[in-house]
């Protein structure tokens, strides 16, 4: 999953007031045009601002990049932000309202996507757009799943089987604790050893959080509210064994780095991408927990309300061809989000050298089987996302966390 200098990924509380669809009318193009059929192709280059809430730019930024320069009638420039995906909702929302959009395509999370449908801010694509994303017919199974999340509003354009895993120095742990009671025991045994990021602002934290219920029999695990009985008990106890949960994953790898803990909840992207960077050392091993379902992630871009025709042509032109198997080759990146592509037959021997050296050195070769030998589970929505993470702050947190 991440780079430790460049993402860690929050998911937050959102309001709840609803934007009225239809109540305002976007600025409009060169000529005035706001509404009417999206043409095949702009009238002429336009063009695109593009905001980043999940850190996906680092596996798709080149890939941006290489339409724009080879479809110049189409795009003649691109502008990227980055913001957080608690912040998604108000900033859109606050230009819609204003009459003033100057986002044309969001890259986001499921956080931010689901936030962003329940308020009513995206367009929807399909399915009156799929003929023009062919690539969405060779989607991997996992990331079929996790497109059925965005519903007719966003597209899945990079994917990953997240964790949970554990991962630990292997001279600090060399009898690491494989099952959901050993490792509660081992935190017992070692107080402060054991460490998670506060979930909502942390990948491997709400991985942790979502993967819990399937590691211990829950009744529901798509139910935080009533069928989590046995993960509320055990992160109660598991509680009493850590002193402190940082705001952020990258906290608890440059403290398991420093060896001021022992074993920390990770996922395949942010056990592969840090050890590149050299945060955490090259040595460091991750396991799972005996039973353990992968919970998958996956990024989508929509397009908010208010984006004009051409504009969203050149949209439409620019996720086909984020779509195609050759760029989609690009998202292995150095395991940023790995593996991260999101169709079929995408190997990594299609990759970039500069990728392939990467994984070649620090990749695991048995995350292929885990893949394939492990049950894999989408996320939860937002609103039972929303409340394990209320749950989990105003009975587990609490007092320890820096938010």
């Amino acid at each position: 999953m991440p780079a430790i200098s460049r993402r860690e990924f929050t998911a937050g509380a959102v309001g709840a007031t609803l934007l009225l669809a239809g109540c305002w009318a976007p600025a409009g193009d060169e000529s005035g045009k706001t509404i009417g059929p999206v043409p095949d192709k702009p009238g002429s280059a336009v063009q695109l601002s593009i905001l980043d809430v999940a850190g996906n730019l680092q596996l798709t930024r080149g890939m941006i990049d290489d339409f724009v320069a080879n479809n110049p009638g189409v795009v003649s420039e691109v502008s990227y932000a980055s913001s957080t995906a608690p912040e998604l909702v108000g900033k859109i929302k606050a230009q819609q309202n204003a009459r003033q959009l100057d986002i044309d395509l969001v890259l986001t999370g499921v956080d931010g996507l689901s936030a962003g449908i329940e308020q009513g801010l995206w367009t929807q694509l399909l399915p009156d757009y799929a003929a023009r994303l062919p690539g969405m017919r060779d989607y991997l199974p996992g990331a079929a799943a996790m497109q059925q999340l965005a519903g007719d509003f966003g597209v899945t354009i990079t994917y990953y089987p997240s964790g949970p895993l554990i991962e630990y120095l292997p001279e600090q742990v060399p009898h690491p604790p494989l099952t959901a009671p050993r490792l509660l025991g081992y935190a017992a045994a070692n107080p402060g050893a054991v460490q998670y990021a506060r979930p909502a602002n942390s990948g491997p934290g709400r991985t942790l959080l979502m993967g819990l219920p399937y590691l211990l029999g829950d009744a529901n695990p798509k139910d935080p509210v009533n069928g989590w009985n046995r993960t509320w008990a055990y992160l109660s106890e598991l509680n009493k064994s850590i002193p402190f949960y940082p705001a952020g994953t990258g906290e608890t790898m440059r403290n398991l780095a420093a060896g001021t803990v022992k074993i920390i909840a990770s996922t395949t992207g942010w056990d592969i991408n840090p050890r590149v960077l050299g945060t955490v050392p090259k040595q460091a091993v991750t396991g799972t927990l005996s039973g353990f379902h992968w919970v998958t992630d996956a990024h989508y871009a929509v397009l908010p309300k208010g984006v004009w025709p051409g504009k969203q042509a050149a949209v439409l032109l620019l996720l086909q061809h984020l779509l195609t198997k050759d760029q989609q080759a690009k998202t292995y990146d150095k395991g940023y989000f790995y593996p991260g592509p999101a169709v079929k037959d995408v190997d990594l021997a299609m990759a970039p050298a500069e990728s392939r050296t990467a994984i070649a050195e620090f990749g695991r070769p048995q995350y292929a089987d885990l893949i394939a030998q492990h049950p894999l589970e989408v996320p939860l929505g937002a609103k039972e996302l929303i409340a394990a993470f209320d749950r989990w702050d105003r009975q587990i947190g609490a007092a320890k966390t820096a938010k």
